[in-house]
C-alpha cells in the first residue's frame, strides 16, 4: 500500500510502499511561503496519481500551517491549473504599479 507521508524537516511529502522511498515532492520554504521545486515519483510507479498526492499532501499542510504556495516545478504549476481548489493557497502575483516611490 502506498503511504503519503508529510515530512517537515526534509521540507517534503514523500511516497513509500511499505517502507520502500518511491517519490517525493519538495519545497524551499521562507516566513510564509513554500516554493515546490521538485517532484518525483519512480517510472515504475507512473500512472497511479502518486505525484498528484504528493502536491495534495503539501496543500494540505501548508492549509493548516496559514502558508502559501507557489508552484515552481512543471508537475505542481499544472495541478494548481487544474485543480481550482488549491486557489486559496497560491500565492498570487502582487501589482506595485500603484504605488508612487519618493524622488531623491
Amino acid at each position: 500500500m502506498i503511504k503519503i507521508i508529510y515530512e517537515q524537516k526534509e521540507n517534503r511529502a514523500a511516497a513509500y510502499d511499505d517502507e520502500k522511498f518511491i517519490g517525493e515532492s519538495t519545497y524551499a520554504k521562507s516566513d510564509k511561503v513554500w516554493i515546490i521545486d521538485h517532484t518525483f515519483v519512480e517510472k515504475s510507479y507512473g500512472g497511479q496519481g502518486i505525484a498528484g498526492r504528493l502536491v495534495a499532501k503539501l496543500v494540505e499542510e501548508a492549509r493548516k500551517n496559514d502558508i502559501k504556495i507557489i508552484p515552481l516545478c512543471s508537475f505542481a504549476k499544472r495541478e494548481f491549473k487544474l485543480k481550482k481548489e488549491y486557489l486559496d493557497v497560491l500565492l498570487k502575483a502582487v501589482s506595485y504599479t500603484h504605488l508612487t516611490l519618493p524622488t531623491i
